[in-house]
């Protein structure tokens, strides 16, 4: 996300750009549905939408999009892969009756923290 997120209350007005698409793209957080309008992102919620704007339109250049606006993803992504494989070898070199399923989830494990981690770091930065 660039910069802060615009709240706008549902009492106060009925808020939808004519012309933005319904999308799955982005994170839901919570949000009954999620709008795109160019770089905007739109989160519709019970009682207000929450508005931002996105660096790079994901529709457009996803993988743009996933460096300059969403790099948490790309990296849980590749500690998932990288971190999740030297695991799962360490722990196969140890015992050899490992399964696909302790291989998946150091890989869920590694992603995740890579993922949260990234992005605690990101919303440090767009404080200061």
């Amino acid at each position: 996300m660039s910069g802060d997120e615009i709240e706008v209350p549902k009492e106060l007005r009925e808020f939808m750009l004519e012309g933005a698409e319904e999308t799955f793209l982005g994170q839901k957080n919570g949000a009954q549905k999620q709008y795109r309008y160019g770089n905007l992102h739109i989160r519709e919620y019970d009682k207000k939408f929450l508005v931002h704007t996105d660096r790079i339109d994901p529709r457009k250049d996803p993988i743009g999009h996933l460096v300059y606006d969403a790099p948490e993803v790309l990296i849980g992504l590749a500690c998932a892969i990288f971190g999740g494989s030297q695991v799962a070898k360490k722990l196969n070199k140890k015992s050899k009756k490992l399964t696909l399923t302790s291989n998946l989830f150091s890989s869920i494990v590694s992603g995740y923290l890579g993922y949260v981690t990234t992005k605690k770091i990101k919303n440090y930065l767009e404080e200061k």
